[in-house]
């Protein structure tokens, strides 16, 4: 049974939301920061003494706890995560749309849309809190983090549930493009419908029997001799579809860190290879507004690698 919704929570600090953390029916803790280092070990106890000495972990109601604040079993605290040494993203995103009710943006390859794992304030949402002031920004739907192009934001709550209706029921249009090795048996139009499940391979998807649950359109655009520039379009939104998809094909995509073979994640600090994107963007999305009724369309402005130097 999931955990009630908080009433109420802090506003975002340096654009990055804050998080809530209940604490369990359990007395191992005398104090909140040996709690707080063995639920959340990104900081060790020292660290944690040191947040809520400045002020950076509240209670329920909004005060700030003392360093020393002793353990409350089912009480709530909420904190504003933090990551040592997190890697700047060197690339900026575009705005392309901005009403009272959505943002539109064009992303860059290597940046993630919010805060997880070892990324927080070097995120779009965060990156967007701060450009723009709207602390209820909230994305629609998402982009692996190595992904560039188009996302949209809800601006408002009450709009919210209305636009993911049209995610949810696939009434959304999205095309990307993208680079992969030439494969003669591409160049004419075809569809690739299978069914995808997680993989026993950490952060991989893989094809297996069954009735399908994912279906994609691929188009070839261009091409020479070793590479060729693909137009996809997916019909399902499953994770890494697209690029299990074009593995299944033997054209895996350019620059892919996952597909075929899983690749070790730098060491915490370091930055990734930013002299090799994942050849994969999200050129184009598309839809009915469900408030306005209006058709609206957008398009990233960025480019591939075409041809593959």
């Amino acid at each position: 049974m999931s955990r009630p919704r908080p009433a109420w929570r802090p506003a975002p600090r340096h654009g990055v939301p804050a998080s809530c953390v209940a604490l369990p029916h359990d007395q191992r803790w005398p104090r909140l920061s040996a709690f707080l280092a063995w639920r959340l070990p990104v900081l060790d106890e020292a660290q944690w003494q040191a947040r809520l000495a400045a002020g950076e972990v509240l209670d329920a109601q909004g005060a700030a706890l003392a360093e020393d604040a002793p353990y409350r079993a089912g009480e709530r605290v909420w904190y504003w995560r933090e990551v040592p040494g997190e890697v700047d993203i060197p690339f900026e995103e575009a705005l392309l749309h901005l009403d009272e009710r959505l943002v539109v943006v064009d992303k860059p390859h290597f940046l993630p849309m919010a805060p997880v794992g070892r990324y927080a304030r070097h995120t779009l949402l965060a990156r967007l809190q701060r450009r723009l002031g709207l602390t209820e920004l909230t994305p629609l739907h998402r982009l692996d983090r190595e992904t560039a192009g188009v996302v949209v934001f809800s601006r408002r709550p009450e709009d919210r549930n209305a636009y993911q209706a049209l995610f949810r029921e696939r009434q959304v249009q999205k095309v990307y493009e993208a680079l992969a090795p030439y494969r003669p048996a591409l160049a004419q139009p075809l569809q690739r419908r299978s069914r995808l499940e997680p993989s026993p391979q950490r952060m991989q998807m893989h094809e297996v029997p069954g009735e399908p649950n994912t279906e994609t359109w691929i188009e070839m655009l261009d091409h020479d001799e070793v590479h060729a520039h693909y137009r996809l379009t997916p019909h399902t939104g499953k994770t890494h579809q697209l690029r299990v998809h074009m593995l299944a094909l033997g054209a895996p995509l350019l620059g892919d860190t996952i597909y075929p073979v899983l690749q070790p994640e730098p060491a915490p600090g370091q930055a990734p290879d930013f002299r090799r994107p994942l050849q994969l963007l999200a050129r184009r999305l598309s839809f009915t507004d469900p408030i306005t009724g209006e058709a609206l369309c957008f398009e990233s402005q960025r480019t591939l690698a075409w041809p593959v130097g």
